[in-house]
């Protein structure tokens, strides 16, 4: 839920069985100890749904110095309170920001092991598990870390990598939910995504939570044909809002509500981003364009950004399509 940068570090599995059997075997070869120092370069992450190893691309030097020097701290912090699970979720958190989610999900998973009943371990690695293609792994996670947090204090979740004004929109709350959300959208389950929207929508307070979580919201109900209901939620988003990070969400919300697709949202090249790209292309679909959002589906699944939750969309919709 940032820039492209932000988007590459952040399906009902359409995939034959034997695509599926594949990817879990090769995440389970590839994972190594939780807290080791990682794998190289290039390595398998786990496998697309349409069947494409998932291989850690190189970050830019600058990215991954900076990185790899707030993990080292991460660490050390851990060290110092190894039973502050907290500390433990930063070093899962800055693992997964170097590409290494296998990994991150191998220590949050060391951490719910000692704290069972601590929600962000379990939202926090929901959220890699839907990087790597697991869903219904994430919606295990997520949907136990719903019922943690049902009933207390919703508290602000702390940025990793900032904004531009340093701000955190997220909260505990609207990030397990929102997740949550995500991980049955891209399944297909848009019935289940619907009923976890409506509940993050509760706990998004500020203008970015409302344009990220009415963008999915939108989405769910236009997939099952709730096109008068779709249309009720977009009355809150104006294009005045003070969005801080969730530009694009706004700027897409702005479209389905009828303001005119930009000349930046029209040619091959402008749409390098996934996530205006999937927003496009579903645009294109849910208004019955079937090969023009085909098109665009396939441009972004052909980057490199699949970490992008716009690009894990596109994928899912290219793999029901096909069967």
């Amino acid at each position: 839920m940032r820039t492209v940068l932000r988007n590459w570090l952040s399906v009902r599995l359409i995939a034959c069985s034997g695509v599926v059997l594949v990817a879990m075997s090769i995440v389970a070869l590839a994972a190594p100890e939780p807290g080791a120092a990682g794998q190289s370069e290039g390595a398998v992450e786990g496998i697309s749904l349409l069947g494409r190893p998932l291989i850690r691309p190189q970050l830019p030097e600058s990215f991954l110095a900076a990185q790899t020097e707030h993990l080292e701290a991460a660490k050390a912090a851990l060290a110092s309170s190894p039973n502050d699970p907290d500390a433990l979720i930063w070093v899962g958190r800055r693992t997964a920001y170097l590409g290494r989610y296998v990994e991150a999900i191998g220590i949050f998973s060391r951490g719910i092991k000692s704290n069972p009943r601590y929600a962000p371990l379990y939202r926090h690695r929901g959220h890699r598990y839907i990087s790597v293609r697991r869903f219904d792994n994430a919606i295990k996670d997520l949907s136990q870390a719903a019922k943690l947090i049902a009933g207390k204090t919703d508290i602000v979740e702390q940025d990793g990598l900032p904004n531009a004004l340093g701000i955190p929109t997220g909260t505990l709350q609207s990030n397990i939910w929102y997740h949550l959300g995500l991980a049955h959208y891209l399944k297909g389950d848009f019935e289940s995504a619907l009923e976890a929207y409506r509940s993050c929508l509760e706990v998004s307070g500020n203008p970015d939570m409302l344009s990220a979580t009415t963008y999915w919201l939108y989405m769910s109900l236009r997939r099952l044909g709730r096109e008068e209901d779709a249309t009720a939620v977009l009355e809150p988003i104006s294009a005045d809002m003070k969005i801080i990070e969730n530009h694009e969400y706004h700027q897409l919300l702005l479209i389905f509500g009828g303001a005119p697709i930009p000349e930046s949202l029209t040619t091959d090249d402008s749409l390098s981003s996934a996530t205006s790209g999937y927003g496009i292309g579903n645009w294109h679909l849910i208004n019955g364009r079937s090969e023009a959002a085909r098109r665009v589906f396939e441009r972004i699944v052909a980057g490199t950004q699949w970490a992008a939750f716009g690009y894990i969309a596109a994928e899912a919709e290219l793999a029901r399509s096909d069967g």
